[in-house]
């Protein structure tokens, strides 16, 4: 044992070890991306399957269809003549069409304020108590005005109406069954199903006159086309990258494609062929749409609560008709009925490669854990680095600081056997200047507030030229608080220039956070670490160049991969506005809770700006720290 303790001693001032840390982290990274790329593959992936045997999805006879279908043709006819009313007057023709069936009704008023914008309504509901139940149970139907895009949801909400009164005259059901229809499908969920846990702000939104029981499971209908349908999208991602039970989305494609012979539609892939290529791109629009975090359906406010909900999106032209989807959510709801207990056993983290196949957490994390973990292998790296300075033979009292350094590893050695011959060490111990380094990254982590601060407060009008004004401040700021730390350190006599080895701590400390948040994010949601963590992976490599090409052309690719202009990046490949992008996020921020504004200017902008910053640097040369004391 002291022969291992004095060789570790020698070997941690061994100036081949400490060039091992980047050649590392560029592994780290190199791997988790080659470790994603492998999951569309049918070797890393699995076969769906229900774990929850009670569901039993496909294995009942379902009725909905025959004269049901003129009931719904008779509730689209009254929708139609509701369609320029107000939200009141639709509301107050929905309760009496509730109440004609014999359902308890109630109303809610909501008011939200966002970015200069006040998103007001009213939702109504009802509920049908089950004639088995006892009022502790109940599963939701969503059918909202308007869907995500803004269009007429005119035969979801017939359908929806068609169903209640059919479910009416069915006495098997044990739990309650909750019709919701909010005004619009971003703001109105959200407020029920907040004033329903009790989780509301009673400022915006108003509680709720009546309720069920615990929310087992919600299914949202957004069927705005006229024509029929060819296959069934399933919209499944929550806020915040949160996912629903893997068995509610099997059961859905069981139901359709056993009994109803529909097709299953993810992530917009309308065309599937069970190849490399139409996997990866199923892959990594489901990663997409997780990292933006935002709503994807009405269904997204419930997941946060643990309430497991999906919407159905018909789409295509072909001969499947309205009594068909019908029957697929009349499926779904018997299912979901059967339930003794929440679904469970099932998965809540993965990718969906297809609708038959999926990848666990399991078998993805490690590809952001690994990206994540490059940031903290150097931010190691540099901490043992920043202790330690090379050795001048040519200077003054090196003679005795070599004396020191093998007195060290010598009595490491007392106790036992003696070392034959001692290597002096390439380099000596010194103390760490820390102030400057934590304050300068506390100072920049503090900083990502007034972006966040700004965004989700400016009205959205204002939105584009202060994103504007932003990118050409944020492309100059690292410039200039890089020559102000220097060229005024010493003349200011407040602070002293950086030397190397406060580059290299202030380096270390932004590192260490930005590997800690996204290994902590990852578990979260894998897709936005991942993302940043691939978009930050130059940062590893950043430091104060002394050839004055490499340091602009490292600080160029940093200006590149800066969050304005990935942001605008994005916005100019989806062809959208960077007004509309900041608007939903500040919406999200305000209503959904949704914390990527925050992942992107607290965690990803400050540690981007804090490595600009390094490969700007120029550390005066007048020594690395003071000789470290006996």
């Amino acid at each position: 044992m002291p022969r291992l303790l004095s060789a570790a001693l020698v070997l941690r001032r061994d100036p081949r070890l400490q060039k091992l840390p980047p050649y590392l982290s560029l592994l780290c990274i190199i791997v988790g991306v080659v470790w994603l790329l492998m999951l569309p593959l049918d070797q890393y992936s699995r076969r769906t399957y229900i774990s929850e045997n009670a569901l039993l999805p496909g294995q009942v006879h379902t009725y909905f269809g025959g004269s049901d279908q003129n009931v719904f043709r008779a509730y689209r006819h009254e929708i139609d003549a509701l369609q320029n009313k107000t939200n009141i007057e639709v509301n107050d023709e929905l309760e009496k069409i509730f109440k004609g069936v014999g359902l308890k009704v109630g109303r809610q008023n909501y008011t939200y304020h966002s970015s200069g914008h006040t998103y007001a309504g009213e939702n109504v509901y009802a509920i049908l108590q089950a004639p088995r139940g006892d009022a502790t149970e109940a599963i939701v139907l969503i059918a909202a005005w308007k869907n995500v895009k803004d269009e007429f949801n005119r035969n979801g909400l017939a359908l929806a109406l068609a169903l209640t009164r059919y479910f009416k005259r069915w006495s098997l059901w044990s739990k309650d069954i909750i019709l919701v229809v909010p005004h619009d499908s971003r703001a109105g969920p959200q407020a029920w199903v907040d004033a329903y846990h009790d989780a509301h702000d009673p400022s915006q939104v108003a509680p709720l006159p009546i309720k069920s029981g615990a929310l087992q499971g919600a299914l949202a209908l957004d069927y705005t086309q006229d024509s029929r349908f060819d296959s069934v999208h399933i919209v499944y991602d929550g806020v915040n990258g949160q996912l629903p039970n893997l068995d509610l989305i099997n059961s859905v494609v069981s139901i359709a494609s056993g009994q109803m012979g529909i097709g299953s539609v993810l992530q917009n892939k309308h065309q599937h062929s069970q190849k490399y290529d139409d996997n990866l791109e199923t892959v990594l629009r489901g990663m997409l749409s997780q990292a933006l975090g935002h709503a994807s359906g009405p269904h997204s406010a419930f997941i946060p609560y643990h309430v497991d909900a999906i919407t159905l999106q018909p789409v295509g032209n072909t001969w499947h008709d309205e009594m068909q989807l019908g029957r697929l959510v009349e499926g779904l709801f018997r299912s979901l009925n059967n339930l003794l207990e929440k679904l469970h056993q099932s998965f809540f983290f993965y990718l969906l490669i297809h609708k038959h196949r999926f990848v666990s957490i399991g078998t993805y994390l490690p590809s952001a854990m690994l990206i994540a973990a490059n940031f903290t292998i150097m931010a190691i790296s540099l901490w043992v680095k920043s202790g330690y300075r090379k050795v001048d033979p040519a200077a003054e009292g090196t003679e005795a600081e070599l004396k020191k350094a093998d007195g060290e590893v010598k009595g490491a050695a007392q106790g036992g056997e003696a070392a034959k011959e001692v290597v002096r060490p390439a380099s000596v111990a010194v103390e760490r200047d820390v102030l400057l380094p934590l304050c300068f990254v506390a100072g920049a982590q503090f900083l990502g507030v007034v972006p966040l601060f700004v965004f989700n407060t400016a009205p959205s009008g204002l939105l584009t030229p202060i994103f504007a004004i932003f990118t050409l401040l944020n492309a100059a700021l690292p410039h200039l608080v890089s020559y102000l730390l220097t060229n005024t350190g010493n003349a200011s006599g407040i602070f002293k220039s950086p030397t190397a080895q406060q580059y290299n701590l202030i380096k270390s400390f932004s590192l260490l956070l930005l590997g800690m948040f996204l290994s902590t994010l990852a578990t979260l949601n894998f897709s936005l670490s991942f993302l940043i963590g691939l978009l930050s992976s130059p940062l590893t490599f950043s430091q104060p160049w002394s050839a004055t090409v490499a340091r602009y052309a490292h600080s160029g690719l940093l200006h590149v991969l800066s969050p304005p202009v990935v942001v605008l990046a994005g916005c100019l490949l989806a062809g959208v506005g960077v007004e509309t992008v900041l608007a939903e996020a500040a919406f999200g921020w305000s209503v959904w809770g949704l914390y990527t504004p925050l992942i992107v200017w607290c965690v990803w902008w400050p540690a981007w700006f804090v490595g600009q910053v390094i490969v700007l640097g120029r550390p005066v040369s007048d020594g690395e720290g003071k000789e470290k004391k006996a």
